[in-house]
């Protein structure tokens, strides 16, 4: 399969849509991080794939293809970002290697639970979880965002990370710290938040509770 991009395109369109189903997750997670927007993603993704086929005699080798690919993929979301100006890139993605290379993160645990066990409101919460997550991490600046999606969600190494984006592993490890902070501060305070609301009692439930204790006092002294 890792030769198809360079041998198959012309003659066998079978063997380029298993390829593409073997990479468009990952591929439109990097886009979807980068634009923030599924359409964008898509078409950026689909530009991608047509620039890689067009281009496949510069493959060599050298790189893992879904490597090589996920370059790609990057650079058309970057160009799509750029010319749409949606937001400005504060933090770049190249930048100095000698910069916070002692800084270091714990591996978070990603369990998954059993989506055939879930019951219908199981399935339901784990959905609007899954929406906030999404939202805060829309929020991020757009070089924490890419990383924390490259590592967290699709679990690419640090090294294929670095490689993707052409910045030193240790920029990855940075960035990824930062922006792990910056979604337990939002996530904390999306916490505080609700937690006011937990078992709401005001309203009709306040006004039922003491009209039937007033009615049930009233009772007792006409006993």
């Amino acid at each position: 399969m890792e030769n198809a991009l360079k041998t198959a395109i012309p003659a066998n369109p079978a063997a380029l849509e298993a390829l593409m189903r073997r990479h468009n997750g990952r591929l439109f997670r990097v886009a979807r991080a980068i634009l923030k927007d599924d359409a964008a993603a898509e078409d950026a993704l689909q530009d991608a794939y047509v620039q890689a086929f067009r281009q496949s005699a510069q493959f060599r080798g050298d790189a893992e293809l879904s490597t090589w690919l996920t370059r790609i993929v990057i650079n058309q979301a970057l160009m799509m970002l750029r010319k749409r100006k949606r937001e400005r890139i504060v933090v770049p993605f190249s930048t100095s290697r000698g910069a916070h290379e002692d800084e270091r993160t714990d591996d978070m645990a990603n369990q998954v639970p059993d989506e055939r066990a879930e019951s219908p409101s199981e399935f339901t919460l784990r959905a609007e979880v899954r929406k906030v997550i999404e939202r805060r991490i829309d929020q991020l600046p757009v070089a924490f965002r890419t990383v924390f999606v490259m590592r967290e969600v699709e679990e690419m190494t640090v090294q294929e990370t670095a490689e993707c984006l052409g910045i030193p592993p240790s920029t990855v490890r940075t960035r990824l710290f930062r922006a792990r902070a910056l979604m337990r501060e939002a996530l904390e305070r999306d916490m505080d938040t609700a937690r006011a609301g937990v078992y709401g009692f005001a309203g009709a439930r306040c006004d039922r509770i003491v009209s039937t204790v007033l009615a049930r006092l009233q009772d007792d002294r006409r006993e």
